[in-house]
């Protein structure tokens, strides 16, 4: 056996310490802070003065806000002598109803909002409320909200704020996860609020004008989303959604192009709906030619910029297309409008929930 004896000279120096700067060392502790934080459970408390603020949150305030004035923008257009009542019910039903919607969407998916940088801040996701909080917030909002559509405004109201919370919180929500369809689904949602506003104002009564209305909220729909969705595709693709951008990016590209175009084609029929006057059609182009053009842009190359440019634009485009829209309203200017070739008038009783018509015969000569 053999026996090695090694020797180890302490008089070597240490190799020296890089001081590093201050500023990168607290860097450094504070990451190491947050993500040691991150992993610990900590029991959220629900501050009373910050509640209204978690509700805002739950209902997808800006969401709801776009819902509404879609909704006020209905009520406006509708050919109805406008009451001011009713009006502030339908609108304010409208928002109970959609913050309902957004709050059991938001229910259904937690686990997958904490997977998207977009959405890991939801108050859900970070345990501020529990999801029965949530659901409680839900019920009693949609609850109140279909309460006062149905009794002050109007069943059609009603039944049309019931179907677009059934259509978005069990038909949309869950078709995410299965079907690039969700986009339509979801363009179906978005159109029913002007329909409801239009409803709200006329007592029930729906015409080629408020379809007409729906078809352009339905159209501004998939421009404005597929461009939003193009930026958040890795996002979308962890969570597992089956969007356009993600799934079929051509597609994705090509519908947004062709209900651009189809948005041009309904503000030139708006005239013949008695919707509008024929300048409408005119100062309205300039409009929806840019908003083609953009589409045109992001169809030919999608990037970052071009999607983005659409999206921002989309974001223009709606207020713009209300306000001319209302601006150039059928009659408006003229203090009447044009009487519509029907031999009866229908009156609603709000009171006794009575419709009846009364026939006009010509006095004779």
């Amino acid at each position: 056996m053999v026996a090695t004896t090694i020797t180890v000279d302490k008089s070597i120096n240490k190799l020296p310490v890089i001081n590093q700067p201050p500023s990168v060392v607290e860097s450094l502790n504070d990451i190491k802070e947050k993500t040691r934080a991150d992993k610990e459970w900590t029991q959220s408390k629900i501050i009373l003065k910050d509640l209204h603020q978690h509700y805002l949150k739950l209902s997808k305030s800006r969401l709801t806000t776009l819902v509404v004035v879609t909704t006020m923008a209905g009520y406006a257009m509708a050919p109805a002598p406008f009451d001011l009542i009713t009006f502030l019910l339908c609108s304010i039903g409208t928002g109970l109803v959609s913050g309902a919607a957004n709050s059991i969407n938001q229910y259904h998916e937690v686990p997958f909002d904490a997977q998207m940088s977009r959405t890991k801040n939801r108050v859900l996701v970070r345990g501020i409320l529990t999801p029965l909080h949530a659901l409680t917030f839900a019920a009693a909002s949609g609850s109140v909200g279909l309460a006062t559509l149905y009794y002050g405004v109007n069943p059609v109201t009603a039944a049309l704020g019931a179907t677009n919370l059934i259509l978005y919180t069990s038909v949309y929500t869950p078709m995410k996860r299965m079907s690039i369809l969700n986009t339509w689904v979801g363009s179906v949602v978005g159109a029913i609020p002007p329909l409801m506003g239009w409803a709200g104002c006329t007592g029930g009564v729906i015409d080629s004008g408020g379809l007409l209305l729906a078809g352009l909220l339905y159209a501004w729909q998939f421009p404005h989303f597929n461009a939003l969705s193009w930026n958040l595709r890795p996002d979308y693709s962890r969570a597992g959604y089956r969007m356009m951008s993600v799934t079929n990016p051509g597609l994705c590209r090509r519908t947004a192009l062709r209900y651009t175009i189809g948005i041009f084609g309904l503000c030139c029929a708006a005239p013949l709906c008695d919707l509008t006057n024929i300048y409408f059609s005119i100062v309205v182009s300039p409009l929806n030619a840019y908003f083609v053009y953009l589409a045109w842009k992001f169809h030919q190359k999608s990037d970052s910029k071009t999607s983005r440019n659409l999206f921002r634009f989309s974001l223009i485009h709606l207020p713009a297309l209300m306000i001319l829209l209302f601006v150039n309203k059928h009659g408006l200017w003229s203090g009447n409008s044009k009487p519509k070739d029907i031999s009866e008038v229908i009156t609603v009783n709000k009171d006794e929930k009575i419709i009846s018509s009364i026939f006009k015969t010509p006095e004779p000569l």
